[in-house]
């Protein structure tokens, strides 16, 4: 699948900025004529469905809303043992490290270190669920997860990513995705998703959840809910052979029964031993050309994120990683002064969950989970 691009199409993580965004894009034009004209057919199309069934409240208005998310204080990078292998962006003096040509090829140990990395990155995305309680601060829940990846001889794959200050992404409420870690306790009736990647012996895993903070609302939860059943059915149907395509109309159409709005700015990546590579992955309906093929690495970003191609042995598999973002509101996201935490324009609740996947000749094997 050649690489979709355009101003306002991002890599879901660091580094590959909104059009909103004064520095230039990580993800360049490189569709012809014809499938740009499709794809822009497309967005259209998705802004009327977008109008006919996403919710939108003036109650939701910046002015009406006093727990509107604001930026706290950012402490100091954290430091990591100089015996743990750094990945290459990090001593690079390239300010955007550009995504890799081409899909990820793997052998048996190429998988078995996906594998590894999967594994420690969800370990510590269940044990930084654990911390998720009112009063907390992200800055607390990122230096615990530094702290464990670290013990684990793994470095955090987003610290030092274009610049990024963190260890960890932490994105409350209404932030889509790459909130900073910051002083702002959580309060009750928060939602947050941490999204974790580890380097882990030359191989990224990468993976993502929304978790409840204390007492919740209705409203809320089913926006997480229906999140985490977006990329389930998601990954459901990959499958070598598949068209790539099918994953966006999977989510948006599980989302549209529930008039959520799928935020489109944020687009899927392969992963492996870099952190973002080809194929581009959208993540709502689409006419991209492309299909899940044994020989091919990627990711999902919507974060619908990762899918990822490897080959094992004599065979090839297919990877991926799939992270839908779904909105209660408007899926119009808004860059902060930081040039990283993106929010709804309308103050309305943001939810994500991400898995970084396997696909092999039986289907897919999810690598993320404990």
């Amino acid at each position: 699948m050649a690489s979709l691009s355009s101003p306002s199409l991002l890599s879901s993580f660091l580094g590959d900025r909104l059009a909103l965004s004064t520095r230039p894009l990580l993800l360049r034009s490189a569709v012809p004529g014809s499938r740009r004209l499709a794809y822009q057919a497309t967005r259209t199309l998705c802004n009327l469905v977008d109008i006919l069934f996403n919710r939108r409240n003036q109650d939701d208005a910046p002015e009406n809303n006093p727990r509107r998310l604001r930026p706290g204080k950012v402490s100091p990078r954290l430091s990591v043992p100089n015996h743990i292998q750094r990945p290459p962006y990090v001593n690079s003096r390239q300010q955007r490290p550009g995504m890799n040509n081409g899909p990820e090829i793997h052998d048996e140990n190429g998988i078995e270190c996906m594998r590894a990395s999967g594994k420690l990155a969800a370990q510590v995305l269940k044990f930084a669920g654990t911390l998720v309680k009112p009063g907390i601060t992200t800055d607390e829940i990122d230096k615990a997860v530094h702290q464990m990846i670290i013990d684990n001889g793994a470095y955090p794959s987003p610290l030092g990513y274009c610049g990024y200050p963190k260890s960890v992404c932490t994105s409350v409420n209404e932030c889509i995705c790459h909130g900073i870690p910051d002083s702002r306790p959580l309060e009750d009736g928060d939602i947050i998703n941490i999204d974790v990647t580890v380097y882990l012996n030359g191989y990224h895993g990468d993976t993502s959840a929304t978790f409840l903070c204390g007492d919740v609302d209705d409203e809320a939860k089913k926006l997480v809910k229906v999140t985490r059943e977006c990329l389930d059915k998601a990954i459901s149907i990959c499958s070598p052979g598949v068209e790539i395509k099918q994953i966006g109309r999977t989510i948006q159409d599980h989302a549209d029964k529930f008039k959520f709005g799928v935020v489109r700015q944020f687009v899927g990546h392969g992963v492996g031993k870099v952190f973002h590579a080809e194929p581009v992955v959208l993540h709502f309906r689409n006419n991209e050309w492309g299909r899940m093929m044994l020989n091919q690495t990627f990711t999902i970003v919507n974060k619908v994120k990762h899918m990822k191609l490897s080959h094992f042995i004599t065979l090839f598999y297919h990877s991926m990683s799939s992270e839908p973002m779904l909105t209660i509101g408007s899926i119009n996201p808004v860059m902060w002064s930081d040039d990283w935490t993106a929010v709804t324009e309308d103050g309305s609740l943001s939810a994500q969950f991400e898995h970084t996947i396997l696909i092999t000749e039986d289907g897919p094997e999810i690598l993320t989970q404990c």
